[in-house]
């Protein structure tokens, strides 16, 4: 049996006619061990990710970009990004992927979730003011404290309402990164995206989080002590980054059975600290070239007009040759080149001089200013 679980779709000769969905991932080296499955509602996580999935299906935004993805293959026939993602699916580790704007980094989680049907990508777009308690959960207080004060029945009572603690829930919700940590027989696919705009101490308010696979919710944590008895570990139900679906926390601690698979992405602008790299796999996304590129354009153009089509295809390669040239070719973005294969393809497609107008247009270097 092959230790591959992802394949990315690597050329047409090997298509998958349907994503192979991942029923049952590799066994935990003995360091990456978390909650044991045992701890875990096979039942409930079954109805879970089946509806999971059903929200992933009605996504055509997440499936166009998870579907049309292809790995660019080396002259071996080899491919370091599908054996790094297979590589930290089996040792439930983070992935770095860097490389060029447009080089497909963010799409490789899509493709992830897509070809092994785990649901919609919980997405984090990283900025300069994102830290990570954010992304784990946020607690509503004031909201809680408004819905208090227009109660009058708590206002008339010395002591708490007796609901008034189960109903904290309500004002919790996990964010992207909370949701993925949440205890579950299958790894939630999680897009860390542009950690290279973060604050300083981000990578390193990581590293905890990475290791141990667990965080708390301090809110709920106080919970358990003020109720004291048997009732400790009633769960709490709070909100999660999926709509519409609630998940249940027991003693304001999550802790993983699963790690989810963690992309994080990086346009290469900062390092990081060693520590950092040390729970990271790292991988570079390869420049593009005209035989990755055709792949990934007959993917998007799948469904365009054939008559259309048929003539755009006919200038590919030149096209695809004015848009790699030696002097640009790592400083354009993949998307440049859709843009202008859109306008080639279509039946009011621009004449040659108006062509060559758009293409300067379309094809301006990233770190070209105005």
């Amino acid at each position: 049996m092959s230790w591959k679980y992802f394949h990315g779709r690597v050329d047409e000769a090997l298509e998958l006619t349907q994503p192979q969905e991942l029923t049952q991932p590799p066994e935990l080296p003995p360091w990456r061990q978390f909650l044991p499955r045992s701890e875990v509602d096979a039942v409930k996580d079954k109805e879970y990710w089946q509806t999971l999935r059903r929200l992933a299906a009605k996504d055509g935004r997440s499936v166009q970009r998870g579907s049309s993805f292809r790995v660019q293959l080396d002259d071996k026939g080899q491919s370091d990004i599908v054996d790094a993602v297979n590589a930290a699916i089996h040792l439930r580790r983070p992935l770095l992927v860097t490389g060029v704007p447009g080089a497909g980094k963010t799409s490789l989680a899509y493709a992830i979730a897509y070809e092994l049907q785990l649901g919609p990508v919980l997405t984090w777009p990283i900025t300069a003011r994102a830290n990570l308690v954010d992304a784990e959960y946020r607690y509503d207080a004031i909201a809680r404290l408004q819905d208090a004060q227009l109660d009058k029945t708590r206002q008339s009572s010395p002591e708490p309402a007796p609901e008034e603690e189960g109903n904290l829930g309500d004002y919790i919700q996990l964010g992207p990164v909370g949701t993925a940590f949440l205890p579950s027989l299958l790894p939630r696919v999680l897009l860390i995206d542009e950690i290279d705009k973060s604050d300083l101490n981000l990578p390193n308010d990581l590293l905890n989080l990475f290791e141990e696979g667990e965080f708390e919710i301090p809110e709920l944590a106080r919970r358990k002590r003020q109720r004291g008895g048997e009732e400790t570990d009633l769960p709490v139900e709070v909100r999660t980054a999926d709509p519409d679906l609630t998940a249940p926390i027991t003693n304001g601690r999550v802790k993983c059975c699963e790690f989810p698979i963690v992309i994080m992405t990086s346009n290469g602008e900062r390092e990081f600290p060693p520590a950092f790299y040390r729970r990271c796999l790292r991988v570079k996304m390869p420049n593009p070239t005209p035989e990755s590129l055709l792949p990934i354009v007959r993917s998007h153009f799948a469904t365009a007009d054939p008559a259309g089509w048929t003539q755009a295809e006919t200038n590919l390669t030149t096209l695809i040759g004015q848009f790699l040239d030696k002097e640009n070719k790592t400083d354009r973005s993949t998307d440049q080149l859709l843009n202008a294969i859109y306008f080639m393809s279509r039946d009011e497609a621009p004449n040659d001089v108006e062509m060559t107008r758009l293409q300067n247009l379309l094809f301006r270097r990233l770190s070209e200013g105005d």
